[in-house]
């Protein structure tokens, strides 16, 4: 965080900062924990290209899921980013707490589903992404017919050490194969995070468990079908304790919301969903150990012959 921009969060919140550390942030943000003239805290998210947008995404899931409450919003000037200021949630990040393991991971795997679910509790107009701070949608091709042109495009992006030529023709094939399922959700539009994983998560002792405090980084949200978050989370879920993964998903399928009754092949087509995700990933420069994971996936399922 530069010092003009510390200044300029001070004014708008009519203290001075007394004191700033980084934090684990989003893909396009700098996120720092802010102590304010007098103690208190909050957080700051720095870049992106319009705050206020994440900021009204948040402010229409709050009623359904913990989020942490937007205090200002500043559109940037003069060399200093536009910024998001945040309340400061206690807690610790789910990350944090399946690293150390132990009992009840079945039980908050089932706290995170249900909070999970609540996301798609929130119901917008069409499907898509989201064009202005009132949550307008353009109107886009459905997903079933994006997936494999968005995957071919993806594919001639990704590394050479990531994914050898004959990988990355069948991986285009395969999205092309099962593209065509996703015409049973094209025409859901509720709220996905998009970016569902441990990190954005925090939780926070409720008696002998756990309950979910916050979830944050909303930067990648839009409308759509809420099965991509639940196969989002579990896309690595191979690396969690025990337990964890079955529990996500029992507690994501017992909170649906009224009118969208769960298919049978809800996981299947979350996975679908999230060929999307691990298409753009793969095309992150070489040495990003997220998208060596997804490349490590999407091996996984070339041999399989799809998503399950």
């Amino acid at each position: 965080m530069q010092a003009a921009e510390a200044e300029a969060i001070g004014r708008s919140l009519g203290r001075p900062v007394a004191a700033a550390r980084p934090l684990a942030g989003g893909f396009s943000h700098e996120t720092c924990l802010l102590t304010l003239a007098g103690g208190d805290r909050v957080v700051v998210r720095l870049g992106g290209t319009d705050p206020a947008v994440e900021a009204a995404v948040m402010a229409r899931g709050r009623a359904q899921v913990p989020v942490p409450a937007v205090l200002r919003v500043l559109p940037g000037s003069d060399g200093v980013r536009p910024a998001m200021v945040l309340e400061y949630v206690a807690g610790v990040p789910l990350s944090d707490v399946l690293a150390g393991g132990g009992d009840g991971m079945a039980e908050i795997g089932a706290e995170v589903g249900r909070v999970i679910a609540g996301v798609g509790a929130v119901e917008l107009g069409r499907p898509g992404f989201f064009g202005d701070r009132d949550l307008g949608v353009p109107e886009i091709p459905p997903w079933s017919a994006q997936l494999a042109e968005m995957a071919a495009n993806c594919m001639d992006a990704v590394p050479g050490e990531r994914l050898d030529p004959a990988e990355r023709r069948a991986w285009a094939g395969l999205c092309a194969a099962h593209a065509p399922a996703l015409a049973a959700v094209d025409d859901q539009a509720r709220l996905v995070h998009a970016d569902v994983n441990p990190k954005n998560i925090l939780v926070t002792r409720a008696g002998a468990g756990w309950r979910v405090a916050a979830v944050l980084d909303w930067e990648f949200s839009f409308s759509g079908c809420p099965y991509g978050d639940a196969a989002n989370m579990t896309r690595f879920g191979d690396d969690y304790p025990d337990g964890f993964t079955a529990g996500f998903r029992a507690g994501f399928a017992g909170r649906q919301p009224a009118g969208l009754p769960l298919p049978r092949d809800w996981a299947y087509l979350g996975n679908v969903l999230d060929m999307f995700a691990l298409s753009d990933l793969v095309t992150r420069p070489p040495g990003h150990s997220v998208a060596d994971q997804a490349a490590g996936r999407i091996r996984e399922w070339i041999a399989a012959g799809g998503p399950a």
